[in-house]
């Protein structure tokens, strides 16, 4: 049965990237349960929607992502947390925002963002699905979380008890949302008639031109333009008033929206909406050939790194990971990576140390090992992240360490 475009219901036809079959990107597992339970792959590829260029993952049935394991803390990158914080003195200076106004995260992971709008004495409430992070930013901070999905029905209920806000925020959430009708509908319902909502998401822009493709993995249902964004938006009665561009995440937009018809100000600096809009037309986004050579540019990059790795291995040099983040595991996966080329990764993340990649089955250790063993080569599979990492990582040097990134080219430095 073919699968259906997300947001407008047209039959989905072109696909335009094949990565074969790949296991759950954050479905870490202890090494002792590999021969008890085995892994599970499911097909991921792209296909793109004639009809509303929304780029997104045909429908594949895999287990809830967002669930009491869930493994992903946002508090654990301190350049996450800079951002976060920089963004809350930013908004509670060009929104006015006082102890009389009302913020609410969508998806607010373990309190990274709140925290700021907290410490400001702005009262503050946090929605997230994934119970073990929501309890996180409870106990780190003391952020009232509600453990749920966001939606029309969930939004509803908030309205009714009086909890519709000024600001909703929506950092990387907007792509990982199966029923992408109903979670816009949900912003309508809660958003003040003057309130302003935010959307942060990785551009589809930057993942074509410089090969992100390992941002492609079963969390991430959709892959967004402002374009598409905006189609979004108008069709639940939202406008998109201004748009930035981020470094995070590889090149991100954070897309201000408001009620149709509502009034906002030139409070938001450095507004590029004509810019990306043109950007995205010239690069050819609704073009099935700009997709194409997207295409060659992945095999070109699986190509590239496995040959590393093989004459790393083959001129008795050792080479291992950093950051055992979704992104890496789709590139360990779909360049067929194991044990054998990088015999483990390290990470600062304690619930994934212990643990091992899902379906390359490479250890995660700690980042201590690294001081211990001496690599020659450390793979940073947070690229996003590389100057922090390459930061933290500074003694490598002094034995003659390098580090080496494989998006978006192969680089060893």
């Amino acid at each position: 049965m073919a699968s259906k475009c997300r947001f407008c219901g047209a039959e989905l036809k072109d696909t335009v990237l094949d990565l074969g079959l790949s296991p759950i990107s954050n479905e870490f597992r202890h090494a002792e349960d590999l021969a008890v339970k085995s892994q599970i792959f499911y097909p991921l590829s792209l296909m793109v929607c004639s009809t509303c260029w929304l780029a997104q993952l045909p429908d594949v049935h895999t287990p809830v992502h967002f669930n009491a394991s869930y493994a992903y803390f946002s508090s654990y990158a301190q350049s996450w947390l800079e951002h976060s914080r920089a963004y809350a003195d930013k908004m509670i200076s060009a929104l006015g925002l006082s102890p009389g106004s009302r913020v609410v995260e969508v998806a607010s992971n373990d309190g990274y963002l709140l925290q700021y709008f907290k410490r400001a004495g702005i009262p503050v409430l946090g929605i997230e699905p994934s119970a073990n992070v929501a309890n996180a930013a409870l106990r780190n901070h003391g952020i009232e979380t509600i453990v749920d999905f966001f939606g029309a029905r969930l939004a509803g209920e908030l309205s009714v008890l009086g909890w519709q806000a000024d600001l909703i925020a929506a950092n990387n959430v907007l792509a990982h949302v199966p029923a992408i009708n109903d979670f816009i509908a949900g912003f309508k319902a809660l958003l003040k008639p003057s309130g302003t909502i935010t959307f942060e998401f990785p551009h589809l822009l930057r993942l074509m031109k410089e090969c992100q493709f390992d941002t492609i993995y079963h969390e991430h249902y959709s892959y967004l333009s402002l374009a598409v964004t905006e189609q979004f938006l108008e069709a639940h009665g939202l406008h998109v008033f201004a748009v930035e561009e981020l470094p995070t995440h590889g090149g991100s937009l954070r897309v201000y929206a408001g009620h149709q018809g509502s009034q906002h100000n030139e409070v938001i600096k450095g507004n590029r909406l004509a810019e990306v809009r043109r950007e995205e037309e010239q690069l050819g986004l609704r073009n099935l050939r700009t997709y194409a050579g997207f295409r060659d540019q992945v095999v070109r990059r699986k190509t590239d790194l496995l040959k590393f790795l093989i004459g790393a291995r083959e001129e008795g040099k050792k080479a291992v990971g950093y950051g055992a983040p979704a992104k890496g595991n789709t590139l360990i996966n779909y360049c067929g990576v194991g044990p054998e080329l990088l015999p483990y990764t390290v990470d600062r993340n304690t619930f994934k140390q212990g643990k091992v990649l899902p379906g390359a089955n490479i250890p995660v250790l700690d980042p201590e090992r690294l001081l211990h063993d001496k690599p020659d080569y450390v793979l940073i599979l947070p690229w996003n992240l590389r100057q922090e990492i390459v930061e933290q990582l500074s003694a490598i040097r002094g034995w003659g360490g390098k580090f080496v990134i494989a998006i978006p080219e192969l680089e060893i430095f």
